[in-house]
């Protein structure tokens, strides 16, 4: 997979016209716009939840808190992304609040974590999103799985979907363990912090619903939520070229094949953080969310002058092409088993 590099200046041209556009400035009033509608629905469901009481009525407002965390996690994910502010430290202060605080997750482990996704996309050793144990995203990561891992391995096509319920339960409990990894800039902030969200959110569903509508409204918020997550990360990179350490890619071709965009309007904008914007975001992580539509274009110029393939499709064929993938990769199992 070696490829030749594209010249720096024209890269840099690029990046000369995006700033020239104004696309890598900030974007602070649209920002606080959408943080002020964020806690504004979340005030308004809080308020709703309240009056319905303890009734099961009240579990159908899960959606509508899972679909706010949701929100809550992109918000931090521009902030670990340096998208927000100028400086390093207010970025961390949102970052802290929509995630420990807001949604329970913690925001040092999911920086460190995906900073290591972005310098080495889809590669088998260094990419973390492509490491679940459960999970092959080649066949080489495929080999080998036995028992219960072996047998989610085998049908991880039909199980994809369903195995992102467990999405955000799986990031609570990774952001407990780091906690005590020592990796950590600031574990006691953290636990802290993480620590009043629990008390909060779970307070204030046990205090209003009875303990069976109680669970029923934790299982479906915190399901939905890891759905949501889970739908939203997956397009993004999972059935686009694995990258081993055999592979030489020039660091713009790394980014740009390793990453598929999601075709949609603003409502998709929204409700997927920006991410279909994946290429963009992959080339500028630091630039605003807002902005990404109006920098695609540019990007795929840029990509069809240097003949890097520049992938963009509909948002159910992007999952139909997650699931063949996955569908490929697990088959060494299946031989196995067989």
């Amino acid at each position: 997979m070696t490829r030749p590099v594209p010249r720096r200046t024209e890269f840099a041209d690029l990046t000369h016209t995006l700033r020239a556009a104004g696309l890598l400035e900030r974007r602070r009033g649209w920002y606080a716009a959408l943080v002020a509608v964020t806690l504004t629905v979340l005030a308004g469901a809080g308020v709703a939840f309240v009056a319905i009481g303890d009734s099961w009525w009240a579990v159908a407002l899960a959606p509508v808190f899972a679909a706010v965390a949701a929100q809550c996690g992109f918000i931090g994910h521009d902030a670990g992304h340096r998208q927000i502010f100028d400086s390093s430290r207010a970025n961390d202060a949102v970052g802290y609040l929509a995630g420990n605080l807001a949604i329970g997750l913690g925001y040092g482990r999911w920086v460190n974590d995906h900073n290591a996704h972005h310098a080495n996309p889809n590669h088998e050793d260094r990419d973390p999103d492509v490491q679940i144990p459960v999970l092959a995203f080649s066949p080489e990561q495929a080999v080998g799985r036995r028992g219960v891992a072996g047998f989610i391995t085998r049908h991880q096509a039909v199980l994809f979907f369903p195995l992102l319920l467990l999405e955000g339960v799986s990031l609570h409990v990774t952001s407990v363990r780091a906690l005590v990894g020592g990796k950590l800039r600031a574990p006691r902030l953290e636990a802290a912090l993480l620590a009043v969200h629990a008390v909060l959110y779970l307070g204030a569903v046990f205090a209003v619903l009875s303990p069976g509508p109680a669970i029923v409204f934790v299982l479906v918020q915190q399901g939905l939520f890891g759905l949501h997550l889970g739908a939203v990360f997956a397009p993004n990179h999972k059935g686009m070229p694995m990258v081993s350490a055999e592979d030489k890619l020039d660091p713009i071709r790394k980014q740009v094949l390793t990453s598929r965009n999601i075709r949609g309007n603003l409502v998709i904008d929204h409700l997927m953080g920006g991410l279909n914007h994946q290429i963009e975001h992959h080339l500028f992580a630091r630039m605003p969310r807002p902005n990404l539509r109006r920098a695609k274009p540019l990007v795929a110029a840029f990509c069809a002058r240097q003949g890097i393939s520049y992938t963009e499709t509909g948002l159910f064929d992007s999952y139909a092409q997650t699931l063949r993938h996955l569908q490929e990769t697990g088959a060494p199992v299946r031989v196995a088993a067989a």
